[in-house]
């Protein structure tokens, strides 16, 4: 059986790198086109670098006036506010810059990297995280709270064994989703060449709008559907969830017994049309939709067409929702029916479809396969401290 002990994060780390509220103009010098990568708290999301577009670049110069302590492979980065809590191990030789509200710990020898940056991703330690934090306008965390932050660890071996086994659920999840951002350039490849590529409109199609392929069913103000005492409730769909692909602890609850229509499955394509506009295929589990979300539905037409149209017209909406914008940008149903699509005959209909419908498909399925790997990952953590599974009982 295994033995664990209890640590701080101060007992386990060797080295705290902390850059934060650090710039160029700071340091007297300016961004450039090209040299080492500033990541800041924007582009971590925990397991992923996001937003690589946004992440702008220093000189040489700058790079060594600002980083005095560079970061390794191994390290551990947190973000400390907006978005607060998220984790990355830093898994490259790369050197990078550590900019706004992010910084990074250095595992001591007596730990495991892998596996203190997994526990630093658990609920136990983002619930202290939280606790720890501070603010009440932007929540942020310090550096003194953070290094008092509990770690539960086995031993050195025992502490490998799990880390290797989650990261190979990780690496597994990561790998569906390169596959899936690949298949993704493929289907808009194909739809761009076979619609926004025509020259003539070919015989036997149409002209029509968004609102003429599809339902956009508007969601329920969901604090007004709240479950009874005796009922546990489904989770509550908002922006916030569509954006991050799940529902977690945090999100609010609501009746089960709300209409079927406004109930959400696997594979429901749904549009955001306000605040961060976005549309996307579900597949975090039956949840309720909230207001300001669409449900994108069809009893006529197939579920690749109407969003491979939605989401051809996305960067539009987001254009005119921002020329809107006075606290927060959104697109009106109107907008929907000015939204030209093009509506082939039956026969290169049903040609399209058979190119495109399975590769949005077999995006779906590896979706909801990660869904399921990453419960695994979360869950493995939790049963290996309660005792219920022995870290003998893993093999890598």
């Amino acid at each position: 059986m295994s033995t664990w002990k209890e640590y701080t994060v101060a007992d386990i780390v060797s080295t705290v790198i902390d850059y934060r509220g650090k710039t160029p103009k700071k340091l007297g010098g300016d961004w450039s086109d090209s040299g080492y990568r500033a990541l800041s708290a924007k582009n971590i999301k925990t397991g992923k670098i996001v937003q690589p577009d946004s992440i702008r670049c220093v000189s040489e110069d700058m790079y060594k006036a600002w980083m005095k302590e560079e970061i390794q492979r191994e390290d551990i980065l947190i973000t400390s506010e907006a978005p607060f809590g998220q984790i990355y191990f830093w898994n490259s030789d790369e050197k990078i810059v550590l900019s706004q509200r992010l910084f990074a710990i250095r595992v001591n020898g007596q730990f495991y990297p892998k596996y203190i940056y997994f526990y630093m991703t658990s609920s136990f330690f983002q619930a202290e995280l939280d606790g720890r934090a501070t603010g009440t306008t932007v929540v942020g965390l310090r550096q003194p709270e953070l290094l008092k932050c509990k770690v539960l660890a086995p031993s050195y071996e025992e502490q490998r064994v799990i880390a290797e086994t989650l990261w190979c659920l990780e690496q597994k999840i990561n790998h569906n989703e390169e596959i899936n951002n690949n298949l993704e350039q493929q289907a808009q490849a194909i739809f761009s060449n076979e619609f926004l590529a025509l020259e003539t409109l070919p015989e036997g199609w149409k002209q029509a709008g968004l609102i003429d392929i599809a339902d956009y069913r508007n969601g329920l103000a969901m604090q007004k559907y709240r479950p009874d005492a005796d009922e546990i409730g489904i989770p509550v769909l908002k922006i916030k969830e569509l954006r991050q692909g799940f529902c977690d602890n945090n999100s609010e609850v609501c009746s089960s017994n709300i209409k079927r229509e406004y109930v959400i499955h696997d594979g429901d394509v749904i549009f955001s049309w306000s605040g961060s506009l976005l549309v996307d295929f579900w597949c975090g589990g039956i949840c309720g939709l909230n207001q300001h979300l669409f449900k994108v539905t069809s009893n006529e037409y197939d579920k690749w067409f109407y969003y491979s149209w939605t989401k051809h017209h996305l960067y539009r909406f987001i254009a005119v929702a921002a020329d809107k914008a006075t606290t927060m940008g959104h697109i009106k149903r109107n907008e929907l029916s000015k939204a030209e699509v093009l509506i082939p005959n039956e026969t290169d209909y049903n040609r399209i479809g058979a190119l495109i419908k399975p590769i949005y498909d077999l995006i779906i399925a590896n979706r909801i396969e990660n869904k399921k790997l990453a419960e695994t990952r979360d869950s493995l953590l939790s049963k290996l401290m309660s005792g219920e599974i022995d870290v003998s009982d893993l093999e890598i």
